[in-house]
């Protein structure tokens, strides 16, 4: 469905100018006529200028973190005048996602590659014993190929052992600038070999080159629809056995070039006259700081250019609790044809020059989704693949149905929990629920989602909506993922007697990552959506990567006695705070 983003929230402009306030940057500049008509139709004319000030901020900088969202393991490209940017998802589905850019500094989630982890069982989320917690989508690839107006996407499931392709044909993105009219994901079957970390080349006769591997880098020709390796070779290994992967393979100026990264602190270039080698090795980066404070070294990344060929390289940050997080610098090249980045201070900068002057833009990922459409709006993944029998969109006014789809005890079990990425570094999300259709049982409500959850929610028992804050679910690494805790709860409120409540979790996603510090989270409700109190205490965030995705939104429905119960959800608001 189209996300009804209706509210443009103050904070995002403190981001956007170092915590000066709108009105102060108000009286600098003057007014275009695209914002005087926005004045004078929005109801907060004050809000409205605040997001036009923003946008004009972004024409003239790029900032970093360019996106404060867990989207790791990217792949990055340019098809005319629009920027695409593909991520890792695990057992999230859909899985995959795509997201546009006309600047390289405002991102929107577009759609995904893989509507479906067609890939096994375990990805329905079948029992306790059944599923696939840290496996799935892991570093992969995504391509336009210009011949055939086709994005390939491309991914090893490690626990198949095979590499999944997806395409999206007659897209239109050619001959529209890069803008797609029709996306049409589908399955085209495997390749038989595992592309583990893979980087997809279209090369300039169109053929189909594949760069992957860990700790050996090899390079495999497919055929011409892209579904048969017809060559495979060892291209590169390091002389001392250094670990490296994430393969991204460009060709730039006659050179092929493989950017491979050490995780999770350097990123080195091979460089070749030929697909096949001998490449040469030189580093990009080793260790540099910056632009976040307790946060990783920028790395496992990909480069992309701009019409007037200026290069950007596209990498991620380890900043748990909230994740991986996309950061984007500068490259100049030396005369024989290596590449280098752009440093302040011997740091990766907090901000550069602007990518791209353009009045094209996205939509701000803060604001108010009231499930209105045909289908979600592609912010959202279930926690595994959905049961489609017990979910839907009411329509009319909107809503999201969620009919209790499993008999459990164990969060991390129960099926169609939906999750939305958390916007950094502090924000929060409101969930606006129906819960006349809860029975006996039945518990629901809204989650920080991660290997170590809590929630604010209804536990229902017999006609008594009790209102619980549980913390310490958690999941057991060393036990390949099992359910450890099933949670406790921490703090009770009082029984809701309406039938509407509006639960809100509140994050403070600051990179703690490397440190003894817990950042905290809130839980709050409200029965009429104006007036929150707070439940329980504050819960610890953890900053361990081993699960690898930061702590989501999310929201769930599930029976502990029997099925039947249901709650629809109104709207979902994110907004900084």
């Amino acid at each position: 469905m189209t996300s009804h983003y209706i509210d443009f929230d103050l904070p995002r402009v403190a981001l956007c100018f170092n915590g000066e306030r709108p009105e102060e940057h108000a009286g600098k500049r003057s007014i275009s006529a695209r914002e005087t008509v926005c004045l004078e139709s929005q109801t907060s004319r004050y809000k409205c200028l605040a997001q036009f000030i923003c946008l004009q901020a972004a024409r003239t900088a790029l900032n970093n973190p360019v996106l404060w969202e867990d989207y790791p393991d990217l792949d990055v490209f340019r098809v005319g005048d629009v920027f695409y940017y593909s991520s890792s998802t695990f057992a999230f589905s859909p899985g995959a996602p795509v997201l546009k850019s006309y600047d390289l500094s405002n991102w929107a989630p577009v759609t995904h590659s893989v509507p479906t982890l067609s890939f096994g069982s375990r990805y329905n989320l079948n029992s306790a014993t059944d599923r696939a917690y840290v496996k799935g989508i892991w570093a992969s690839t995504l391509q336009y190929r210009k011949s055939n107006d086709v994005f390939y996407w491309m991914g090893c499931v490690q626990d198949t052992g095979q590499t999944h392709v997806w395409t999206s044909a007659n897209s239109g993105a050619g001959a529209n600038n890069g803008e797609v009219t029709n996306w049409n994901w589908t399955s085209r079957g495997t390749i038989s070999r595992c592309y583990y970390d893979c980087g997809l080349l279209i090369d300039e006769d169109d053929t189909m080159y594949v760069a992957y591997g860990n700790p050996k880098i090899s390079v495999a020709q497919l055929s011409t629809d892209g579904m048969k390796e017809v060559r495979n070779q060892q291209v590169f290994a390091t002389s001392d056995n250094t670990v490296i992967e994430g393969s991204r393979m460009y060709k730039v100026k006659g050179n092929y070039y493989i950017f491979v990264t050490r995780p999770a602190n350097a990123e080195f270039v091979l460089k070749s006259k030929s697909p096949w080698g001998p490449y040469e090795m030189r580093t990009l980066l080793d260790g540099i700081s910056g632009p976040l404070s307790n946060a990783g070294v920028a790395h496992q990344g990909g480069i992309v250019d701009t019409k007037d060929g200026t290069y950007y390289y596209v990498a991620f940050l380890d900043a748990y609790p909230g994740g991986r997080i996309p950061v984007a610098a500068p490259l100049t090249w030396t005369s024989d044809g290596w590449p280098q980045l752009v440093k302040d201070n011997n740091a990766w900068g907090k901000s550069y020059p602007a990518a791209v002057q353009t009045s094209k833009t996205v939509p701000f990922v803060t604001g108010t989704d009231t499930f209105q459409g045909s289908s979600l709006s592609p912010e959202w993944e279930w926690n595994h693949n959905p049961d489609n029998s017990k979910w839907k969109l009411v329509g009319g006014s909107g809503g999201l149905n969620l009919q209790a789809a499993t008999v459990t005890n164990d969060l991390f079990t129960a099926r169609n929990t939906l999750t939305h990425r958390i916007i950094g570094p502090k924000s929060h999300g409101t969930f606006r629920l129906d819960i006349s259709g809860m029975r006996d049982g039945d518990r629901a409500g809204a989650v920080l989602f991660r290997d170590v959850a809590a929630y604010i929610g209804i536990h229902k028992e017999g006609n008594n909506a009790k209102l619980v804050f549980v913390n310490n679910l958690s999941l057991d690494q060393s036990n390949g993922w099992a359910t450890k805790s099933t949670g406790s709860v921490a703090a009770s409120g009082p029984s809701i007697a309406s039938s509407e409540i509006w639960l809100r979790a509140q994050a403070d996603i600051t990179p703690a990552f490397g440190t003894n510090t817990q950042r905290q989270a809130t839980f709050w409700y409200s029965t009429d959506g104006s007036n929150f109190s707070q439940l329980g205490g504050g819960f610890g965030m953890v900053n361990s990567w081993q699960f690898f995705t930061g702590y989501r939104y999310g929201v769930f429905n599930f029976a502990t006695r029997g099925l039947g119960g249901q709650v629809t959800v109104k709207s979902f608001d994110m907004q900084l705070i």
